[in-house]
């Protein structure tokens, strides 16, 4: 029996060291592709489809490793071995509950005011000069009428950036607008689309009209904005048929 308790509390033991060294390996990794990444559309990229996760796994990974020490500690008998497991699962919750907090509320300020940075930071051309973001009525004339679509619905956003020394275009892939705004009722970014509603689709006479309702979920606030949609393009046979009459 002593014999197998022992071997229970080495597995344990060392699964700390395991499982600490997932989580610091997590975030070397995060810090290292920060500190590498120089492209800011690619830095973009990353922190938004990996940063949130390799936080959260490597935060697990701490837990689980407590867990594991506080039961090595503890199993010195086959009861213990639960109480170890109880009370590091109980700890475990209340860790976890507050990591959630911070996960849900607290790093997507952070995390939307540094994309907001990235998106925004100067670009450099091939050439070596300082290229300009064009605005929305600018930009149009470099994109497809399919880019053009996935604007007028919000779905897409394109930055285009051009240097006009050298006639280098850049074209940026977005999200319809950013991620989150920042809720009026607690100052973090969390004010997020929770349901689009077109209210009137556009035609080639008039434009469409879009609702977006926003809820901030942090302290459940609910509002709506209403949007625009840009007229449908004629399409050439039509616009032929036009300038014949």
């Amino acid at each position: 029996m002593e014999a197998s308790m022992s071997i229970i509390r080495m597995v344990f033991y060392y699964g700390t060291f395991v499982l600490a060294g997932i989580g610091v390996l997590l975030l070397l990794y995060l810090l290292l592709r920060l500190a590498t990444t120089r492209d800011p559309k690619a830095k973009y990229d990353f922190i938004n489809l990996h940063e949130k996760k390799l936080l959260l796994y490597a935060f697990i990974s701490f837990i689980a490793a407590g867990g594991c020490y506080v039961t090595s500690i503890l199993a010195t008998e086959p009861l213990y071995i639960f109480v170890g497991l109880f009370v590091s699962i109980m700890f475990g919750l209340i860790l976890g509950v507050i990591i959630y907090n911070y996960m849900e509320y607290y790093h997507p300020t952070s995390m939307e005011k540094r994309l907001r940075k990235l998106r925004y930071k100067p670009r450099v051309s091939k050439a070596g000069n300082n290229m300009k973001l064009l605005s929305e009525d600018e930009e149009d004339v470099h994109l497809d009428e399919g880019m053009q679509a996935e604007e007028n619905i919000f779905s897409i956003d394109y930055d285009v950036w051009v240097d006009e020394q050298n006639n280098e275009t850049k074209i940026e892939k977005y999200k319809g607008h950013l991620h989150a705004e920042q809720s009026p009722t607690c100052g973090y970014y969390t004010l997020r689309v929770v349901r689009e509603e077109i209210v009137e689709s556009p035609t080639e006479e008039k434009e469409g009209t879009l609702i977006k309702y926003y809820e901030c979920s942090y302290t459940k606030y609910k509002t709506k904005k209403v949007f625009n949609i840009a007229k449908l393009k004629k399409t050439n046979k039509e616009a032929g048929k036009s300038l014949v009459s």
